[in-house]
Parts: structure tokens; C-alpha cells; sequence
């Protein structure tokens, strides 16, 4: 008797400490996938992609400019070039 009150126990504790878990896994997963907090999610990394866009193409415009005045200093330095119009 004293044995199947144990287990009866046992199994009581058990249950409830896995839907005890189980429903706190289940509302931070809804609460992770909520709109705002998507949407929030989604705006600040958008943000961070439009500055990384806007580095690359400042980067981009400067290495052009170095390799502009490169090749024209390479021009200039040849015997017999004139310089192109600008």
C-alpha cells in the first residue's frame, strides 16, 4: 500500500514538474515569435544592414579615388602622354 502511495506520489511530482516546464518553454517560444517583438527584431537589423550598405559604398568610393590618382599618376609619368581633358 505504502509503496503504490509513493509511486502515486512520485508520479504526481513528476507531472507537474514537466507541464510546469513544458508551459514555460511554450509561452517564451510565443513570446520570442510575438509580432512586436519580431518586427522590433527585424527593424533593428535592417538598420544595421542599411549602415553596413552605406560603409561599403563610402569604402568603395575611396578605393576607387586611390586607384583613380594611381593610374593617373602612372599616366603622367609615361613619356610622350599628354593628359587627357577632364
Amino acid at each position: 500500500m505504502f509503496r503504490r502511495a509513493f509511486w502515486l506520489l512520485v508520479g504526481v511530482g513528476f507531472g507537474f514538474g514537466v507541464s510546469f516546464w513544458l508551459m514555460r518553454f511554450v509561452r517564451a517560444t510565443a513570446e520570442r515569435y510575438a509580432p512586436e517583438k519580431v518586427s522590433a527584431d527585424l527593424a533593428g537589423a535592417l538598420r544595421g544592414f542599411g549602415a553596413d550598405l552605406k560603409e561599403a559604398a563610402r569604402e568603395g568610393r575611396e578605393g576607387m579615388r586611390e586607384r583613380e590618382a594611381e593610374l593617373r599618376a602612372q599616366l603622367e609619368s609615361r613619356p610622350g602622354t599628354t593628359r587627357p581633358p577632364q
